[in-house]
């Protein structure tokens, strides 16, 4: 204990878990008035602060032990494609489908699919989104704890409790409110954080040119700067599953359904794609800083992985002054935390409004509405707890499962806005169920050695397969 209460980290950590939970007490009030003020804060987000909330989701674990770690393992740049890929897919969202969204004022992708083809449309993709988002939810919740567990140096089973806990607080307390004033604060926090630390790093290691010398001799392949320089196909799944993805992300485009305005919802999802690329750049460099070993990281004692060398890094004082790196920790849980409650918020909206008020009790008044999704927050963390305990794999590797899911919504979505004839009901029936079991079945035939093909592209290429099936069975075999 004497140990703990000595350590800067952990007080820098814990000053900003207050002011983060002090934060959503102030939001409290309004937050309980209506499930729209808690849903998605009464739809009344302006355009920077709108943006704002959409990036910091994109801005999370991901972005951070994920980008990192691949980083680390692969000695290149490749998944800096991750942000650059949800950045193009937020300017897609904002000249393609964020005015729909917030003009048929609705609280989740479901609901849009219902407006567009029925509430049969709704009922199926809402259990595949929700399949998605416990996926999400559970890694992000291991991104937090492999910060935490790294810093207090305690088990692992304990950093998941806290981190869950502190998450589930804050998200339950203020709901959208809180998540989008906390996000202005993360965001600030983590640039000013993480950017310390490259600009440090970078320095101490020599240039950009001697860190690609250290990492050759690593065995790193060809230019680490180069993204498609490992292995093109699984850097054309990253861009891909980032771009269709986000457009079908629950958790990054709750904050457009929170817009003031259908123009605002447009300006701001084009607005937040400036914050979300440069992010995951400054991941990659640190983690490629890592990899080189010449700093300590506690590479060679049993029970390292990737995960944490991110972690390990900022808390060596040879790398980075206690302050600063405390400073830079802070900004990797802020970009967490600004992920992981929207993250846990989009699961609780859509088993609150699509599977509970859409068919379990839709005539379910507003109280009873928001006391079921204040249930929910608790519900998803006793949920997430034992996945996040249990299962470990590469963090974007688990996080692109949901990202294949979601791609299948994208295509739908994208397809009866303005492509109205060539899909119905059946087809997205048919796109959400056989879209989803091959995602599960590319990674088991992978595992088992059966075939490879990327689970992002199974959901893709199923996805138009069952619309391709859809306008045959029209067409053809429907009668007028």
């Amino acid at each position: 204990m004497e140990v703990l209460l000595g350590n800067i980290y952990f007080w820098i950590v814990i000053a900003y878990f207050a002011i983060v939970v002090g934060v959503s007490f102030l939001t409290r009030k309004v937050a309980s008035r209506s499930v729209a003020d808690y849903l998605v804060a009464g739809r009344n987000l302006g355009i920077l602060l709108c943006s704002v909330v959409v990036a910091a989701e994109w801005l999370g674990g991901m972005s951070t032990i994920g980008v990192s770690e691949k980083a680390f393992n692969k000695l290149s740049f490749e998944p800096i494609l991750y942000n650059i890929a949800t950045s193009l897919g937020m300017i897609i969202i904002g000249f393609t489908v964020a005015k729909h969204y917030r003009r048929n004022n609705v609280h989740t992708v479901s609901e849009m699919l219902e407006h567009l083809f029925g509430i049969h449309a709704k009922r199926v993709s809402a259990i595949a989104f929700l399949i998605a988002y416990i996926t999400l939810a559970y890694v992000q919740l291991q991104t937090a704890t492999s910060v935490m567990s790294s810093i207090f140096q305690i088990d692992w089973l304990y950093a998941v409790i806290i981190a869950a806990g502190v998450i589930t607080l804050y998200t339950y307390i203020g709901g959208m409110h809180a998540l989008a004033i906390t996000s202005v604060l993360h965001l600030v926090v983590m640039f000013l954080g993480l950017g310390t630390a490259v600009v440090i790093g970078v320095v101490k290691i020599g240039g950009f040119a001697l860190l690609q010398e250290l990492l050759a001799a690593k065995g790193a392949v060809g230019n680490i700067y180069n993204p498609f320089g490992v292995s093109f196909n699984e850097a054309f799944s990253l861009l891909l599953g980032g771009v269709l993805g986000g457009m079908a992300a629950q958790a990054s485009i709750q904050p457009i359904f929170a817009a003031r305005t259908p123009e605002v919802a447009k300006k701001a999802s084009i607005l937040s794609s400036a914050y979300i690329a440069p992010f995951g750049i400054m991941s990659a460099i640190l983690g490629l800083i890592a990899a080189t070993g010449k700093f300590e990281i506690g590479a060679n004692i049993e029970g390292f992985t990737a995960k944490i060398a991110l972690t390990n890094l900022l808390v060596n004082p040879e790398f980075i002054h206690p302050i600063l790196g405390g400073l830079a920790l802070a900004g990797i849980l802020a970009a967490i935390l600004s992920t992981v409650g929207p993250v846990n918020f989009a699961v609780v909206t859509i088993a609150t409004k699509d599977i509970y008020h859409g068919f379990i009790n839709p005539e379910a008044d507003e109280k009873k509405v928001l006391q079921i999704a204040r249930r929910l927050v608790i519900i998803v963390s006793l949920i997430t707890i034992p996945l996040a305990y249990y299962f470990k794999a590469g963090v974007l590797d688990s996080a692109y499962v949901s990202y294949a899911i979601r791609a299948i919504g994208a295509i739908v979505i994208i397809s009866g806005i303005y492509f109205r004839g060539w899909i119905d009901v059946f087809t997205v029936k048919l796109a959400f169920i056989g879209g989803t079991l091959a995602v599960f079945l590319c990674i088991v035939a992978n595992k088992l050695g059966w075939f490879y093909l990327d689970k992002t592209y199974g959901a893709v290429l199923f996805t138009m397969l069952s619309i391709l099936v859809g306008f045959v069975r029209r067409k053809f075999f429907m009668k007028a």
